[in-house]
């Protein structure tokens, strides 16, 4: 097991006490809250697998992996409201975004994601089975940070492979 710095915005938020479990440790989530770890692990080859539940009045949410909130190799936004998923890269400031209009996530319903992180890039399995690819536009072959945001509560997530 690895130690993990894990900060999280509680300002208004319900769903206390949700457990992290498996390949971390000093993490803790919250419902529809701000999640974010450094000094992850994420390793060319992996996966990145997140379960959780939409929120019943959430607009969307996103998915950041990097090396800090202004790196990010993948920024996944699934704008629920606009009926569009947004992937981006932010390296300062952002990139060309890259949108596609398959849209299978629904308000109050359950979800499983899973981020496979590619030398060439990231493939992003979604809960009904399509599949979206983003390039690994800043090259990197470790991923250290990730940032969970808007109306998604986590109820669990795991790294495996290799």
């Amino acid at each position: 097991m690895q130690d993990v710095n894990a900060t999280v915005d509680t300002t208004g938020r319900r769903g206390l006490g949700t457990r992290v479990t498996g390949l971390l440790q000093n993490a803790s989530l919250l419902a529809q809250g701000k999640f974010e770890m450094t000094n992850m692990d994420m390793k060319l080859g992996t996966t990145l697998k997140i379960k959780g539940k939409i929120a019943s009045d959430a607009d969307g949410f996103a998915i950041n992996l990097g090396q800090g909130s202004e790196k990010l190799n993948l920024h996944f936004n699934p704008r629920i409201r606009d009926s569009v998923i947004i992937c981006n890269s932010r390296d300062g400031g952002w990139g060309q975004e890259q949108r596609d209009n398959h849209m299978c996530f629904s308000p109050g319903s359950e979800v499983k994601i899973s981020v496979t992180f590619g030398k060439d890039g990231f493939e992003v399995k979604l809960p009904d089975g399509h599949q979206l690819t983003f390039p690994n536009r800043l090259g990197h072959s470790h991923i250290s940070y990730l940032n969970v945001q808007g109306g998604l509560k986590v109820s669990s997530f795991k790294i495996a492979g290799e």
